[in-house]
């Protein structure tokens, strides 16, 4: 039985801890805020309760895994968690819109030819057909192994099977996740579609590669669920699961320093001075504050994939609304910006900031839990901003934008409006740890390895790392594939190559 440190109480990180215990460890996760989920987190204020962190969960199979592999009580005996239909309501820069079903391609197909016209759907479907071969061919690599040594072979070629697209007598095949738009989606309100899932993750689609297909189909394939009362209830059971299997939790415990033995971990050092022997250390903090834990000691070996950085944050406005939610409401609108170059330019440009119009996620839970009664409705707005600080006067004029461009999805909004609070990258930051407040995207190919996260092993022995900084990357269903990798390679050692 070995002693393990765990650095964090974010999603990644409960993961592994509740299966290393379960292999019969003994798990100790230091946190140096006062509760447990990382970036999901819940608001309350006047009988009003928000989600803070990512609102809804695609491939529920990864928590499912989870809890069958943790104990007796499967994930559906410990949250109510029920499927979003439909999945999302679009709404288009040209005033079109279409409500998607959830996890029906046929139905997909048909709601898009009837509201963009015949052909719409059949483009759609199609591409979703070559997204899914995209996915079967990375999902293993990607997800359910831990990164290999040989990862430049995941870095070369695109697994995306693009279509031949003749340009200047020339014939061509996207590279890109724009160019999978351009020249084999060929309507803009489909492009916008298509980029909306990358922009939700702060990547641009001019430079994300054509694999980053698997997004989209990921909720296409296996739905989009929402768990009752928020999902914060989400964090919580995974966190009682980890309590139930004797792992000890130190909550307000800031780690100072990793400590380092004769060429291995041997513990932590916090910050009040407290030492902690341990056996094994795993990380689930991001790459920069990993440098400053790892005093003197080259984390990543050469040749290592490097760790990810520098990504783009969100701005979240929750508003409390007068007014019931009315019936037949879409759980989740995505209003798209008016002008998709702007809106990259601003976003991913030399002087990062944010259009005057970006594209707004409007999240209207039908969900008693989070409203006083029935006589109010919760809302949050969310859009990708860049990293790092802004002014209050930036802040505001942001979070107004945001409410503007929400009104196409809730009319009356500002009639209605209660009261609001906006959370900016300085509050990820602070419940995070990441720089700015920046948000990891997941794991893709190609691309010369930019979008590949650093291995779960690292060159010190007895460090791993967890979480959305390392491989797969991130997402929930990222954070717990990597919890399930981390604890497979400290069990069964280097040789573990996933669960089969």
């Amino acid at each position: 039985m070995a002693r393990i440190a765990v650095i964090g109480a974010g999603m990644g990180a409960l993961a592994a801890a509740a299966r290393l215990a379960v292999a019969g460890h003994r798990v100790t996760v230091y946190e140096r805020t006062e509760t447990y989920g990382g970036a999901v987190r819940r608001l309350e204020r006047d009988g009003f309760a928000f989600d803070t962190g990512p609102g809804l969960l695609p491939l529920p199979a990864v928590y499912r895994d989870l809890f069958v592999k943790t104990g007796k009580e499967p994930l559906e005996e410990c949250v109510d968690l029920v499927q979003v239909d439909p999945s999302a309501r679009h709404l288009f820069a040209d005033g079109s819109g279409a409500a998607l079903p959830n996890a029906s391609r046929a139905g997909v197909v048909s709601a898009l030819d009837e509201a963009l016209g015949a052909g719409a759907g059949r483009r759609w479907g199609d591409f979703l057909v070559r997204a899914r071969e995209t996915w079967d061919r990375t999902r293993r690599p990607l997800l359910e192994e831990p990164l290999w040594p040989d990862w430049q072979v995941l870095a070369g070629r695109e697994p995306y099977p693009s279509v031949p697209h003749k340009r200047l007598l020339r014939t061509r095949r996207a590279g890109t996740l724009a160019e999978v738009g351009a020249w084999e989606l060929r309507d803009p309100r489909l492009t916008a579609l298509l980029e909306s899932h990358a922009l939700a993750y702060g990547l641009d689609p001019r430079e994300a590669p054509a694999n980053a297909a698997v997004l989209p189909y990921m909720e296409h394939a296996f739905g989009t669920w929402y768990v009752r009362g928020g999902m914060r209830e989400l964090a919580r059971a995974v966190y009682e699961r980890c309590v139930a299997r004797r792992v000890a939790f130190h909550f307000g415990a800031e780690v100072a320093a990793v400590v380092e033995r004769d060429g291995r971990v041997s513990g932590l050092e916090l910050a009040d001075g407290t030492a902690v022997e341990a056996d094994v250390v795993v990380s689930g903090v991001a790459p920069g504050v990993l440098d400053r834990l790892v005093r003197g000691t080259a984390v990543r070996g050469e040749g290592e994939v490097p760790p990810r950085r520098g990504a783009p944050s969100r701005l979240t406005v929750l508003l409390a609304l007068r007014g019931g939610r009315p019936d037949g409401t879409a759980h989740r609108t995505v209003v798209h910006a008016e002008d998709r170059d702007a809106e990259l330019d601003a976003l991913f440009g030399p002087a990062a900031g944010m259009a005057a119009r970006p594209t707004v996620t409007v999240l209207r839970p039908d969900d008693p839990a989070l409203v006083p009664d029935a006589g109010h409705e919760a809302v949050t707005l969310v859009a990708t901003v860049p990293a790092g600080g802004a002014s209050a006067e930036e802040t505001a004029r942001r979070a107004n934008d945001l409410v503007t461009v929400a009104e196409r999805a809730v009319p009356d909004l500002r009639e209605r409006l209660l009261w609001r609070e906006v959370l900016t990258p300085a509050d990820v930051a602070e419940a995070t740890g990441a720089e700015g407040g920046a948000v990891p995207a997941p794991a893709l190919a190609a691309a010369d390895g930019r979008m590949l996260h650093a291995s779960n092993s690292t060159a010190l022995a007895g460090l791993f790392t967890v979480g959305g900084w390392s491989h797969p990357g991130g997402g929930l269903p990222h954070a717990g594939m990597s919890g399930a990798l981390v604890a497979g390679l400290i069990v069964e050692g280097p040789e573990f190559r996933g669960s089969q």
